[in-house]
């Protein structure tokens, strides 16, 4: 292989034409950079680079061309292995295309094949014979997850398999079985009958497959929506507040059961329903009953919330008077005596119970206060009875009367804030501290 080839030297030369002017020196130096090209025309070995062509031109004519001389290095590299394969790969794609239309679907086109050449239908023979296997057995195992299925997985999977069917059955060829049936069969001599009959009978029973897998996907709806019902129903009941929200959450458990019991019984919804109502039916039995006896208890439970919120009312706005005081205890009390009366077994134990431990421990701040008031108001009065006595007989010593004026400040100091008593106390507390300051 000569190290620079005709179409490189071509493209250079052309190029050279326009480098340098018309006078004779430069045409001088385009012969010397050609007569090295042509040198390398005739030299055998590797192709040369493009550092050996710049080399070549460039120190004669520095403004040639960077991209003609890349170009000339790319189309003097030598051909690779696709070059070599060009044409047995035309060849062989020439003979697949034939061979694909040869098995076309058109009698017209194949059936002078199959009298003189029926070798070459063998891809299409092949692709029949797979696709008849295959919507065979895409068909079985529909059958066997439809009929049989435990859960909507396998109805969902036996869905599939009637769609995989139904593709293989498109992929036969309907117009195959009226030409040349025998010519299949004994070509793979094959002991099935591959007939029209059982083309047909196969699309029937894929289709029947098919409408039965939307019948029970259709099932599954009603199953679900009633389920969801039954679930928020007796989550409502839990819920429930009083007698009347109980009642409409019994009436749509009832409602969501009745749903249950009208899913379609031949369906595996219909069956997953069956087993699902007996124990919906108990459950709902039981509540029925739970609530008719615990009105009693509803009762108890709305009495001692009518007891606590007029309690809490009447604690609104303090300070109150002992008496006050001691009337709101009350009623704290009478709410937690009916509290306590609410059994382990009530739907709203819990809830009483969670009102119960507020209630007792408002008695108790309630009860604090009480006392605080007392206390309060006994250190009042007696600080007023102090200052009288020492209004109408003051002591002549000094000394004492700083004793005295002390003592009643010290008991004025007893008295809290939020009492009926801390105002006032209040006010004779800074007169007590200013007339100590005088002395």
């Amino acid at each position: 292989m000569y190290r620079l080839n005709k179409k490189v030297f071509h493209i250079l030369g052309i190029e050279l034409e326009n480098c340098g002017g018309d006078n004779s020196v430069s045409k001088i130096e385009r012969e010397i950079v050609l007569k090295r090209l042509k040198e390398l025309r005739h030299q055998k070995g590797s192709a040369a680079t493009l550092e050996e062509l710049r080399d070549k031109v460039v120190d004669i004519f520095p403004e040639f061309k960077e991209q003609v001389l890349k170009r000339a290095a790319k189309a003097n590299q030598p051909p690779g292995i696709i070059s070599h394969l060009k044409w047995p790969v035309i060849f062989f794609t020439g003979a697949a295309g034939l061979l694909w239309v040869i098995n076309l679907p058109y009698p017209m086109i194949r059936w002078p094949v199959a009298k003189t050449a029926p070798l070459l239908l063998l891809p299409s023979f092949i692709s029949m014979d797979n696709n008849y296997k295959g919507s065979i057995q895409s068909l079985e195992q529909a059958d066997q997850l439809i009929n049989r299925a435990t859960s909507q997985a396998d109805i969902e999977l036996g869905g599939k398999q009637a769609k995989k069917a139904q593709r293989h059955l498109d992929q036969l060829p309907a117009w195959f079985l009226g030409y040349y049936p025998r010519a299949y069969c004994s070509l793979f001599g094959c002991k099935w009958k591959f007939t029209f009959d059982e083309f047909e009978k196969a699309r029937r029973r894929t289709a029947r497959i098919e409408a039965k897998v939307f019948q029970e996907k259709n099932a599954f709806v009603p199953l679900k929506e009633a389920e969801s019902a039954l679930k928020a129903a007796k989550q409502k009941y839990k819920q429930a507040k009083n007698t009347e929200e109980r009642e409409e959450a019994l009436a749509s458990i009832q409602s969501a059961i009745d749903a249950l019991n009208e899913v379609p019984r031949r369906t595996l919804a219909g069956k997953q329903a069956r087993i699902k109502l007996t124990a919906h039916r108990r459950d709902f039995t039981k509540v029925s009953r739970g609530f008719a006896g615990s009105d009693r208890t509803n009762t108890m439970i709305a009495a001692a919330r009518l007891f606590a919120n007029q309690a809490a009312q009447a604690s609104q706005n303090p300070p109150h008077s002992a008496q006050k005081w001691q009337h709101i205890a009350q009623m704290w009390s009478e709410a937690i005596k009916r509290l306590q009366r609410v059994k382990i077994g009530h739907p709203n134990y819990l809830e009483a119970q969670k009102s119960l431990v507020t209630y007792q421990s408002n008695l108790g701040i309630i009860q604090t206060r009480r006392q605080a008031e007392i206390a309060s108001k006994r250190a009042l009065q007696q600080a007023n009875r102090q200052i009288q006595q020492l209004i109408v007989s003051p002591p002549s010593d000094s000394n004492r009367l700083k004793g005295q004026l002390q003592g009643i400040i010290n008991l004025l100091r007893t008295v809290q804030s939020g009492t009926t008593a801390y105002t006032e106390s209040k006010q004779l507390l800074i007169s007590a501290q200013k007339r100590l300051q005088e002395i």
